[in-house]
């Protein structure tokens, strides 16, 4: 079968759009795709230092690529923020790949590890925990989040891209839903041009399996260790649950992040939260002390 765009072998094909595409078209409607994104959620201004977040995984090391790749004709520049958590046997690996796709691009990276920043790395957090309810997911992700504004700041980039795709934003809203927590679905949406900080997924409107394809088409090495805490929180349920419709509705995915879009955008003009000062650190926050300390103090008095 021949490519619906010129006349190679067809070796993707999208079944929600019925596109055939071959190797090269397939990788070019990625690229083209993610400049659509930037460009019409107001992700980037001329000028910026874009700080990408560089885990080592497909997502992270795919969006750098295409990143790259875009930045040749606008005008905006690239830096690579990694976070180490201290994870033994794990995080050595991708480190490794990062640091050498970051030279091969020749974009500037640099690590920050939870051990300097926090005191503390991952695992030695999860001793101190008195409550197997609270997941390693949540405790990581809080002070990730952290090492990443942090390493922005240092490196003095403009506006932080992550590699979220379609599936994460998907994932991440149900999670907001079960949990009760529909604060943070008014902070979904793509759009943060008027925000303090500026954070940004390039990869929003993109299916996760096509990253993966992008990923593999393009011979990108990326971590072939799963994180040892993965399966700990609901995420891979849910992943499995969407995929399964997908499988027998192709589409749904589409459909259903169009109706977050709208949601996100409804629920962040109705929320009124001032930021604060958090009074241990003297980041931003929502109330008297940020996400990070509280989730440090409390560890370490238990």
């Amino acid at each position: 079968m021949k490519c619906d765009r010129c006349e190679n072998t067809v070796v993707y094909s999208r079944k929600y759009s019925g596109e055939n595409l071959c190797s090269d078209c397939f990788s070019k409607s990625i690229i083209h795709k993610t400049t659509k994104t930037i460009s019409k959620y107001n992700m980037i201004e001329s000028g910026d230092v874009v700080g990408v977040a560089v885990s080592g995984g497909k997502d992270s090391l795919s969006l750098l690529q295409v990143m790259k790749k875009i930045s040749l004709d606008h005008n905006f520049k690239l830096k690579a923020i990694t976070v180490d958590e201290g994870i033994p046997g794990y995080r050595d690996e991708a480190l490794k790949i990062v640091e050498e796709f970051c030279k091969k691009l020749n974009v500037e990276h640099k690590v920050y590890p939870y051990s300097s920043l926090f005191g503390t790395t991952l695992e030695q957090t999860l001793e101190l925990r008195d409550n197997e309810k609270i997941s390693s997911c949540s405790i990581c992700g809080i002070l990730r989040r952290r090492a990443i504004d942090y390493g922005a700041t240092d490196l003095g980039v403009d506006v932080i891209a992550t590699g979220h795709n379609l599936d994460d934003m998907l994932q991440t809203f149900i999670i907001n839903i079960i949990s009760g927590d529909t604060k943070k679905i008014g902070w979904m949406d793509p759009d943060t041009s008027k925000n303090k900080i500026r954070k940004i997924k390039p990869f929003c409107d993109i299916y996760e399996n096509e990253i993966v394809f992008y990923a593999f088409t393009n011979e990108i090495p990326f971590q072939s260790e799963e994180c040892p805490h993965m399966n700990e929180g609901i995420r891979t349920e849910i992943r499995n649950f969407l995929n399964s419709l997908e499988k027998t509705r192709s589409g749904i995915k589409n459909n259903m992040y169009k109706s977050i879009l709208k949601i996100s955008t409804t629920l962040k003009d109705s929320n009124n939260s001032e930021w604060r000062i958090c009074s241990k650190c003297g980041n931003e926050c929502t109330g008297e002390m940020c996400s990070v300390c509280s989730t440090l103090t409390n560890l370490r008095l238990n």
